[in-house]
């Protein structure tokens, strides 16, 4: 009877993670487009990090729940897959109703049915991308780890390049309208938002369908559990109160290697949420040269009408932000070929160190590239007339893609060998604190700082992202791996 774990062919690991694909797709659309919605719904961009606190929150809540009770799951569909085809129709859901916010006006403000959707919308998305991350542990031996994690980064920047891209092609190439009225959502992200709800669904089943997970004799025998841990597991739902005490028992003790990563991911993620909610407005300001005040919803509703050359200029800004956000993506997917040889050959910490030091300089850089120059893009698909300086930003997105790359995979790579394998789904879960509480932390204080101290110019506050980011790549140099060993011991066995 064989008691190591059998390796995986290509297709095999690309089949466990390609439903991430259709997750991401959904959650691009949402990263790229949802200050976007929430500002023509009326938001201003004091608030905007505000309502982008769903967002962590959700996963704060959501996943170590779907993380422990996946632990204990055993059905017909395995031990994750309930999760992600659960989590995939209620995303489904969200993002279908989302972009119809205002069409629910007699029952509630738009503003607020669209924080219901983007609330629906991140818990289901968090429901998914846990049981995401465990089955790659689950299924793929330890050899194999990082390539696990590469291709279901690539997986994920494949859907990010795709679902940041579609209200631009859906606008240049299809001809729909980029441009709404103050309590409006433009048709070009109306119909993107159908698309991608079309895409998660369907890639979440191809996993469902294709992947099998291992019956729990096998998963024990492969991951060294002895019965009575297996046993352990089946045992009745404790008290409400002795289940928050043992969960926060496994919160201090959680393995060292977990604590450390902690650190480098609190200034990682610091740094993403600046740089989702606020490039927008960034660019619009920065690149397009669009006042301050036209983000001002007071002054908006104060103002006879808002100049058509304010519109168009919102309208192509948010466009480009799709761009550049497919564009890091790309470079994303194409460095998350090479990041496990990379890995391999160098460590994982000099990679996982560089890349964030790279996308902290590329944050920072964004000041160098204003130029209102107009010049005419050929993108293969359609061409546009966009400021020079626009063009000139697809430039940083290179160490931000190289930088979004790392932090996908790099850190799940590191833990997963600290981690005890009947509890990899609970702890997967309670490491998302490490992704959620910056956010939260970023949210609040985010807002804050852009009106308090930069006065809304939107461009400084990416440069705060920056040096965040280069705060946690010197923290990675302080994270200790601990599953050398258990690399050694497959490779004897």
């Amino acid at each position: 009877m064989q008691s190591t774990q059998p390796r995986l062919s290509f297709w095999q690991i690309w089949n466990v993670s390609f439903g991430f694909l259709g997750v991401q797709f959904g959650f691009a659309l949402q990263n790229a487009n949802v200050s976007r919605i929430l500002s023509d719904l009326g938001a201003d961009l004091h608030s905007l990090s505000l309502f982008w606190l769903v967002a962590p929150i959700m996963g704060l809540i959501v996943q170590p729940i779907v993380g422990s009770a996946s632990d204990r799951t055993w059905n017909r569909l395995g031990r994750r897959r309930p999760f992600i085809l659960a989590g995939a129709i209620a995303a489904v859901l969200g993002m279908i109703l989302l972009p119809n916010a205002p069409i629910f006006v007699a029952f509630l403000a738009p503003m607020i049915m669209g924080a219901l959707m983007v609330a629906l919308m991140d818990a289901s998305f968090n429901v998914c991308f846990q049981p995401f991350r465990s089955l790659v542990s689950d299924m793929v031996p330890p050899s194999q780890r990082n390539v696990g994690y590469s291709i279901q980064s690539l997986l994920i920047n494949i859907g990010a390049v795709i679902g940041s891209i579609l209200p631009f092609v859906l606008t240049n190439v299809i001809g729909l309208e980029n441009t709404a009225q103050m309590g409006e959502v433009a048709p070009s992200v109306i119909w993107a938002f159908y698309i991608g709800a079309t895409v998660l669904l369907g890639t979440v089943i191809w996993t469902v369908i294709r992947t099998k997970e291992y019956a729990p004799e096998q998963y024990n025998r492969y991951k060294g559990l002895t019965e009575e841990a297996h046993c352990n597991d089946k045992v009745p739902k404790a008290p409400l109160v002795q289940r928050l005490s043992e969960f926060f028992t496994l919160v201090k003790d959680m393995p060292k290697t977990m604590k450390q990563l902690a650190v480098v991911q609190f200034f990682s993620w610091f740094a993403l949420f600046i740089m989702w909610v606020y490039t927008t407005p960034a660019i619009t300001q920065h690149i397009w040269n669009v006042d301050k005040q036209w983000f001002d919803p007071a002054y908006i509703a104060a103002a006879p009408m808002v100049p058509e050359t304010i519109v168009m200029a919102k309208g192509a800004a948010g466009d480009w932000v799709g761009i550049l956000f497919a564009a890091y993506s790309v470079f994303a997917a194409i460095f998350s070929v090479f990041l496990a040889k990379l890995a391999d050959k160098f460590g994982r910490k000099m990679v996982y160190a560089s890349s964030l030091a790279l996308g902290g300089l590329s944050y920072v850089s964004f000041l160098l590239f204003q130029d209102l120059t107009m010049v005419n893009v050929n993108l293969l698909i359609t061409e546009v007339t966009v400021p020079l300086g626009a063009v000139k930003l697809l430039i940083p997105m290179v160490g931000v893609g190289i930088a979004w790359a790392a932090i996908l995979a790099m850190p799940y790579a590191m833990l997963a060998g600290a981690l005890p394998a009947n509890k990899t789904g609970v702890y997967m879960g309670i490491f998302n604190f490490t992704v959620a509480a910056p956010q939260i932390v970023s949210g609040l204080t985010a807002g804050w700082i852009l009106s308090s101290v930069f006065n809304n110019d939107a461009k400084y506050i990416i440069v705060v992202a920056g040096i965040s980011m280069l705060i946690g790549a010197v923290s990675v140099f302080f994270v200790k791996e601990a599953d050398k060993q258990e690399l050694e011991t497959e490779k004897e066995a």
